[in-house]
């Protein structure tokens, strides 16, 4: 009678019941009962030559890896990383009312390529905005990514073509005269807050972030170093640039620096870490109750759908119409690699000069044009 052939993978058990149990060790030495038991032998012995023939690819991964809850693994993914405060609020709320409502109960294997399909219809479909399905879904795809290079999953699930690009409508250029009108039309201690956002190109929260020691009057230069940001907490944390880049000077027209001047003597908190934009109480002025004076301001002089951000968009329109180069403007309005902004910011200031300078003819130009808009460029101390 001829012998059993020795089983040289894996152990099939039968079980009091009369069904099989299957079970295996795998690379790791970790021993891996079959999920369910099986009907007959051959059952049993068709699951372990399946388990062999995965056991001997080059890229075997533990089966058991996948089955992390995808709220622990994307919770920690948040933790673990050294990302600026309003970033991780930002993720967080995007995780917490976007991501968990669907995926929290499910492992990293159940996010498939169909489920995240479906969660971005429904999405959609409850009628949140497409910009910010648009960021949970790079956040999610993100999250996966890292999922892929730990070796919990072989593939990221997040295929969606084109599903974290946000589409921006482009947004309206507010002409010179029209920046007045709304500089104007406002408190008179927000005036040179608004020339300066568009006539320098300067972002809300580097306004915020200027002190006296900032500005050097003689030369018309702000020297930007970094910006005041608003968390979803509403506490207001000051922070450096993102990039070297938005470190840099930038040069201000000189038409508007009568304006500048009247403020620094009215408004500005004196010394030299005195802020230059302060709010009537003498906070430092936060950005959804300036929005609601902005909005007056813009419907007293006529002008509708203009954000304040739109304000940089002008300065960098017209900072193009000048002979800047790519690399100049961009220098001015930071943008660009921490690399480009090292190599050229030095020695580039007495073209930042000229820029401005360009930029105050157009202002000119376009005043004289304006009826009864001649000496209206000076501050009053009102």
């Amino acid at each position: 009678m001829p012998s059993k052939k020795r089983r040289t993978f894996g152990r099939v058990r039968k079980l009091p019941s009369g069904r099989y149990q299957a079970r295996y060790r795998g690379p790791d030495g970790i021993d891996r009962p079959a999920p369910e038991t099986f009907a007959t032998k051959r059952d049993a012995d068709d699951w372990l030559a399946e388990r062999q023939t995965e056991v001997r690819q080059p890229d075997w991964r533990d089966p058991d890896a996948s089955k992390v809850p995808f709220e622990a693994y994307a919770t920690a993914w948040i933790a673990e990383r050294p990302l600026a405060l309003s970033t991780a609020g930002l993720y967080g709320i995007l995780l917490r009312v976007h991501l968990l409502p669907t995926f929290g109960g499910m492992t990293i294997a159940d996010v498939t390529p169909a489920a995240v399909r479906a969660w971005r219809r429904a999405r959609l479909d409850a009628g949140t905005g497409a910009p910010t399905v648009a960021k949970a879904y790079a956040l999610l795809r993100t999250i996966m990514g890292t999922a892929v290079a730990d070796d919990l999953i072989r593939r990221n699930p997040c295929q969606i073509k084109n599903g974290g690009t946000v589409h921006t409508p482009e947004r309206p250029t507010a002409t010179i005269p029209e920046v007045f009108a709304i500089a104007d039309a406002g408190q008179p201690r927000y005036r040179a807050l608004v020339l300066l956002a568009a006539f320098c190109g300067l972002r809300w929260g580097e306004l915020m972030g200027l002190r006296r020691q900032d500005l050097d009057v003689e030369r018309a230069v702000i020297r930007v170093r970094g910006s005041v940001s608003e968390l979803n907490s509403g506490k207001r944390v000051y922070k450096a640039p993102k990039s070297e880049a938005g470190k840099r000077s930038v040069a201000i027209p000189a038409s508007i620096m009568p304006v500048v001047n009247v403020h620094l003597r009215v408004y500005a908190e004196p010394g030299a870490q005195g802020r230059i934009f302060v709010g009537a109480k003498g906070a430092t002025p936060r950005r959804n109750h300036f929005n609601g004076l902005w909005r007056k301001a813009c419907a007293e002089a006529g002008i509708k759908g203009l954000h304040f951000h739109d304000l940089r968009h002008t300065g960098n329109t017209l900072a193009s119409r000048t002979d800047a180069s790519t690399r100049e403007l961009m220098i001015r309005l930071g943008h660009g690699s921490s690399r480009a902004a090292l190599i050229y910011q030095h020695g580039n200031q007495e073209r930042e000069r000229e820029i401005a300078d360009a930029i105050d003819g157009m202002i000119v130009k376009a005043l004289k044009r304006g009826s009864g808009r001649k000496g209206h460029v000076g501050g009053t101390e009102s």
